[in-house]
Parts: C-alpha cells; structure tokens; sequence
C-alpha cells in the first residue's frame, strides 16, 4: 500500500510457510524502481534480524511495529516519520478488509497459485479505482 494515498500497489498469493509474508515482502521491495531511500511498514511479525538486515541492503528503511528484543534502533525510532508510518499503515487492513467483505475474499476461490494471483492482482484493481473515485470525492466516504 502506498502511504499517501492508500492505494494497493502490489499483491502476491504466496504458498503459507510461516516466512512467506516477510520474503515476498522483500521480493516486492526489490523491484521498487530508483535507488531512493524508501521505507516500509509492518506488524510484529516483520521485527526479525533478517527482515531488517534485507532491508538495509536494499536501501529501504523498516518502520515495522517493534517486539520486545527489537532489530529496529533508534536511528530508525527517533524521526517524526516512523510515528506518522506506525499510524498510516493500519490503513493496508482496510484493503483486506474490503476485499473480505465486498470482493468475497475470505476463502480462495480457485485451484493454484496463478490463478488466484490473476484473482487478486483483479481484486485489488478494483479496490483501487473505488479508492480513487472516493480521493476524487465522486464517492462519499463511509464512516
């Protein structure tokens, strides 16, 4: 999810294998385009020695919610932007959140990866251009 604008910019149907989430993060991450600093939230779950050392490498900055025996120090903590990033993130569960309940996502629907990527890459699509229709404000806003 882009932070500014909250819409989906990449999704990936992985096999569950207990890292998945954090390696397709970093596979997602990879192919951002420029070699500016960029930074990426997470949950817990992305507090991990490797997740973090990835990251550095690939010149992105983790602003991922901190566990007790952290990996993230405080060059990362200390900034205004990694308050605003744990604040804005939430946001990224408004996108499952919808297409839990208005896609009908809360089971797969077909047999194999491809084509549950094909369904979710479409999915997401349409969230998108309900999103934008709602930042263009054709759509009011749903408290």
């Amino acid at each position: 999810m882009e932070n500014r604008s909250g819409l989906a910019v990449d999704v990936k149907v992985t096999t569950a294998t207990g890292t998945a989430e954090r390696d397709t993060a970093l596979l997602m991450l990879d192919k951002v385009p420029g070699k500016h600093r960029i930074t990426v939230g997470g949950d817990k779950g992305y507090d991990t020695r490797d997740f973090v050392t990835a990251c550095r490498q690939l010149n992105v900055t983790p602003h991922v919610a901190l566990r007790q025996h952290t990996m993230v120090d405080k060059r990362t903590t200390r900034h205004e932007g990694y308050k605003v990033s744990q604040r804005i993130r939430k946001r990224v569960e408004e996108i499952f959140g919808w297409i839990k309940t208005v896609a009908g996502g809360r089971k797969l629907r077909y047999k194999g990866i491809a084509r549950n990527q094909l369904w979710a890459e479409l999915t997401a699509a349409a969230y998108n251009l309900v999103r934008m229709a709602k930042l263009a404000g054709a759509i009011p806003a749903q408290g």
